[in-house]
């Protein structure tokens, strides 16, 4: 008799195999107990099938996806799904949930001397829990002459709603015509006539407010740092006029650029996921499992399938704060091209040039824009950026969360050039122009 207890919700794939003989399976589900899984083999194929679990052992995958905590019956083995193998105790959260979306009870697995032997199990309702508890913050968002635009999401019980920006404003080059005002539906069929607050052209983000008498759902913000490829995600939205619309895929990039996909203007980063997303999808959220938005849908690539693009929650998040602070996004203008450096580049550059400097990291500046506050400052083409107002810097991206939106502030830059020679310099950033 060989028995595996897990958490009631782990999903367990059991293959059975009748040679030479028969065998019981027995299962068993309490919702108050644990689910015990027992597998009963005949004398006759006991002790050889445990020969073959003893010399499989040390053939057991070991995968982001796959538990590597598992039985091995031959060639057959019982596993658990994984989605992060991180663990640091016991994963299991309280989230608010509403009366119009009920969510299912889960378990996170027995824990055993301080470790969680099932952490962060998908389960069978891991993806309509993570739905559900965003559900009922998604909204419809039409014009008042009742064209279907685009989807939101309620990120804040006053009523403040997360969206993009071509959905709800008309722009004229990068100058943002607003409509003013569109109509907001929710989940639970309640309309609200809505006042579009903000939109950023550049990030395609912008923030409609709706007022309510009653108490107005809102989906809880998660960070999208934490996102690796591989990850699951849900994009939910309301495309072709079908609301409560949910997909699921992965998470296929996690810092796609714009120019990657022919887009000029600002640098900007998207993630890229194979969720199915359609016409009425934008700007709805991109939801983890653990039902925290972590971006917002912007667009797909026409011609193929399983190519869809969203803003990452941590840039939209940033530009609500500069919402709040400026009533529009500030961003600093340099006047610098620049390239991360990494290993395999810096070889290449040392060995076309010997006299490259000597570094293991920093940001090479292979352009600089004449007569812009770099060219001023003295920057030279083939710098290499190791310190940025005092701090130690490896990408572009340490670099536009350090300026954030500092304009006309003198910013020390310390530079690494031919031979090693280290230079500091002093920028004064303008603020870029909306139309660059």
């Amino acid at each position: 008799m060989v028995s595996r207890s897990c958490g009631r919700n782990s999903l367990i794939r059991v293959v059975a195999i009748a040679a030479a003989g028969s065998g019981l399976f027995y299962g068993s589900s309490n919702p108050d107990s644990k689910t015990r899984i027992s597998l009963s083999i005949p004398a006759t194929l006991h002790e050889s099938v445990l020969v073959q679990r003893q010399m499989s052992q040390s053939f057991t995958p070991h995968s982001p996806f796959i538990s590597s905590d598992c039985w091995q019956f031959g060639n057959v083995s019982l596993v658990s799904s994984r989605v992060n193998p991180a663990s640091s105790g016991s994963i299991k959260k309280e989230y608010p949930v509403t009366e119009e979306a009920p969510v299912k009870e889960e378990t996170t697995g027995d824990v055993k001397d301080g470790k969680d032997s099932c952490c962060r199990c998908l389960g069978r309702d891991t993806i309509a829990n993570a739905a559900a508890r965003v559900c009922p913050a998604v909204v419809n968002l039409s014009a008042p002459r009742g064209r279907g635009i685009g989807s939101g999401a309620i990120v804040d019980a006053d009523g403040t709603i997360l969206t993009c920006a071509h959905v709800v404003v008309d722009f004229h080059g990068s100058r943002a015509l607003p409509k003013g005002k569109v109509d907001v539906t929710l989940q639970d069929g309640r309309t609200f006539e809505g006042t579009v607050l903000n939109a950023d052209f550049h990030s395609d983000i912008a923030i409609v407010k709706i007022n309510s008498k009653t108490p107005l759902p809102a989906a809880k913000l998660g960070t999208s740092s934490k996102l690796c490829p591989g990850d699951w995600v849900v994009a939910m939205g309301c495309p072709h006029y079908l609301q409560n619309t949910v997909t699921a895929g992965i998470v296929s990039c996690v810092d796609r650029k714009s120019s990657d996909l022919g887009l000029g203007g600002m640098r900007r980063e998207y993630l890229q996921t194979d969720c199915a997303i359609n016409a009425g999808n934008s700007g709805g959220p991109l939801v983890n499992i653990d039902g925290e938005i972590v971006g917002v849908n912007i667009m797909k690539v026409a011609a193929a399938d399983g190519l869809s693009f969203a803003v990452p929650i941590d840039s939209a998040a940033k530009i609500i704060e500069q919402f709040k602070k400026n009533g529009r996004v500030v961003r600093p203008w340099l006047g610098l091209k620049m390239l991360d450096l990494n290993d395999m580049i810096i070889a290449q550059l040392k060995e076309r040039d010997p006299s490259f400097p000597n570094v293991k990291s920093g940001i090479l500046v292979p352009v600089v824009t004449p007569g812009s506050p770099a060219h001023l400052a003295g920057f030279l083409p083939s710098d290499v950026v190791i310190k940025f107002d005092g701090k130690p810097v490896q990408s572009i991206t340490e670099i536009i969360e350090i300026m954030g939106d500092r304009v006309g502030e003198p910013l020390k830059v310390v530079v690494q050039r031919a031979n090693d020679q280290l230079v500091t310099l002093t920028v004064i950033p303008e603020e870029a122009n909306p139309d660059m």
